[in-house]
């Protein structure tokens, strides 16, 4: 169990290893993406889209700019470029008193970076979807 969910999450963003999440989620982790309507619940659920987002935004250019803690919470700001375009974002986090965590929303802007997004998530969550 992690003992600082925070710095566990920036050791997971630097490697980029989808499955260390395993470690880091709640079995009942909520995760609210900025373009689906209804939160998606569940660790499996959480990882495959933050999977998929690890596809989408994690590039050279991605990167932390601030970060706001307080109890159990915290909140990231986080900046990337993709296709040309910059995109500006807040990760926000919630974990229980075992350091894992519970609830993950990301929000994002600009329209025209949601719009992208939602297109880059839309095909990198099909291609990762098991072939019938």
């Amino acid at each position: 169990m992690p003992s600082d969910p925070i710095a566990a999450w920036h050791k997971v963003v630097a490697s980029r290893d989808v499955r260390a999440l395993g470690a880091l989620l709640d079995d009942g982790c909520t995760f609210h993406s900025p373009v689906l309507h209804a939160p998606q619940v569940g660790k499996a659920k959480t990882t495959m889209y933050l999977g998929a987002a690890f596809h989408v935004f994690f590039n050279p250019s991605f990167r932390y700019v601030r970060e706001v803690r307080t109890g159990q919470d915290a909140v990231l700001e986080f900046v990337v470029e993709i296709d040309g375009l910059v995109v500006n974002g807040v990760d926000m986090l919630h974990w229980n008193d075992d350091g894992r965590i519970t609830d993950f929303k990301v929000m994002i802007r600009p329209m025209k970076a949601i719009q992208l997004i939602q297109a880059k998530m839309a095909a990198m969550l099909e291609a990762l979807k098991p072939s019938a």
